[in-house]
C-alpha cells in the first residue's frame, strides 16, 4: 500500500509540473545606463514593458536594475551573456562592430525622428537583419533619435569655417566621420558624460538631438545653437533581448510581444523622442539661447563634406557582403513614404 501511495504521489506531482511551468513568471532585468527618467527608460523601455506585461497577462515582467551592470559599450554583450534580460545599445558605441546600422545614421534623412526610425525598422526587417550583426540576441526593434543639431560654448555656426578646430562631443557612429569631415575634433564620449565635458571645458560643444540638452540638463551650459533642418546626423539604436530568456517565453506570449515591438516599437520610440524634442526646442527659446538654422550655404557646404561618407559606408557593407546602396536608397524611398502622410 505504501508503495502504491507512493506512486500516485509522485504521479500526481509529475501531472502538476507542466501546469506550474505554464503559469510561471518570467522576469525581464532591465539593464539601462541612463537616467530612470530619461526618454530611453521612462518613454520607451519602461512602457514597452508594461504594455508586454498586459499583453501576457503578467506572465513577462520587467525588473528596471538599479543601475547599469556593465558600462554603456558593453550592454549588447552583457545581454548575450545574461548579466541583464533586456537593454537598450548605441550601435556607435562600439566602433567596427556595426556596419550595415549605418544606413539610418546619414545627414538630412529625415524631420522627425518617427519618420526616421519607422523607415529604419522596415529596412532593417527586408534588408539590415540579413547582415546578423546582433548575433546572440533577439532584436525587438530599432529605432534613431531626432536629427543631430550643433550645440556649443564658444561662437555662433553659420558656416564650415566656424567649426574649424572644435572639440566636439559625439556617440560614435557615423557621427565620428562626419564630425571629422567638417573638420571638428571629434570626442567619442557617452551622452551621460555630457554635462562633465562641457561644465568642465574638456569639450567645445555637442553634436545632440534636440532632446539631451534638456535630458541631460545642459541648456545651462551653452552659449550657442545651430538647428540643422533635416539633421546633420542620427544615432541607431536597437532594443535586444537576451536569447535564452526570449526562448523561455511561450509561444503564445512571443506572438503577443511581437505585436508591439518591430514597427510598433519603432512608432513608440519616434514618437517619444519627437515629443521631448519640442519640449527642448522650447527650453532653448525660454533660456534666450542665441540660435540660428543653417541656410541653404551652409547645408551645401555639410553636403559636400560628407558626400564622400555614403560611398566609403558603401565599400564596407560590401565587404560584408552586404548591398549598401540598396539599402539606402530603400531608406529613403520609405522615408518620402512616410513623409507625404
Amino acid at each position: 500500500m505504501k508503495s502504491g501511495r507512493l506512486a500516485f504521489a509522485m504521479l500526481g506531482g509529475a501531472l502538476m509540473w507542466p501546469a506550474a511551468g505554464a503559469n510561471a513568471n518570467t522576469v525581464l532585468n532591465v539593464n539601462a545606463w541612463v537616467p530612470p527618467a530619461h526618454l530611453l527608460v521612462a518613454d520607451i523601455t519602461m512602457p514597452f514593458c508594461k504594455d508586454m506585461e498586459s499583453a501576457t497577462q503578467g506572465r513577462v515582467k520587467c525588473n528596471l536594475l538599479p543601475k547599469a551592470v556593465v558600462a554603456a559599450p558593453q550592454t549588447l554583450d552583457a545581454v548575450k551573456d545574461g548579466l541583464a534580460d533586456l537593454s537598450f545599445i548605441v550601435h556607435g558605441y562600439t566602433p567596427g562592430r556595426f556596419v550595415a546600422t549605418d544606413v539610418a545614421e546619414f545627414p538630412f534623412l529625415a524631420d522627425t525622428s518617427e519618420v526616421n526610425s519607422v523607415a529604419y525598422q522596415r529596412v532593417h526587417t527586408k534588408l539590415l537583419a540579413k547582415q546578423d550583426e546582433h548575433k546572440g540576441v533577439r532584436v525587438m526593434g530599432v529605432f534613431t533619435h531626432g536629427p543631430g543639431q550643433i550645440y556649443n560654448t564658444k561662437h555662433a555656426v553659420n558656416s564650415l569655417k566656424d567649426l574649424e578646430g572644435l572639440k566636439i562631443r559625439v556617440g560614435g557612429g557615423l557621427v565620428n566621420d562626419v564630425a571629422k569631415a567638417l573638420g571638428t575634433v571629434p570626442m567619442l564620449k557617452p551622452a551621460p558624460e555630457a554635462y562633465e565635458l562641457l561644465s568642465q571645458g574638456v569639450a567645445d560643444g555637442l553634436f545632440f538631438p534636440k532632446e539631451s540638452v534638456l535630458s541631460f540638463k545642459l541648456v545651462p551650459l551653452l552659449k550657442h545653437v545651430t538647428w540643422v533642418p533635416g539633421g546633420l546626423y542620427n544615432v541607431t539604436f536597437a532594443l535586444i533581448m537576451n536569447e535564452a530568456k526570449w526562448k523561455s517565453i511561450s509561444a503564445a506570449d512571443q506572438a503577443a510581444i511581437e505585436k508591439l515591438s518591430g514597427e510598433a516599437l519603432a512608432v513608440r520610440a519616434g514618437k517619444a523622442w519627437d515629443a521631448v524634442d519640442t519640449k527642448a526646442v522650447q527650453a532653448v527659446t525660454d533660456a534666450k539661447i542665441p540660435t540660428v538654422t543653417a541656410n541653404p550655404q551652409f547645408i551645401a557646404e555639410i553636403k559636400t563634406k560628407t558626400a564622400p561618407l555614403e560611398q566609403a559606408w558603401y565599400d564596407k557593407v560590401k565587404a560584408k557582403g552586404g548591398d549598401g546602396p540598396a539599402m539606402l536608397s530603400a531608406l529613403r524611398s520609405e522615408i518620402a513614404t512616410l513623409s507625404k502622410k
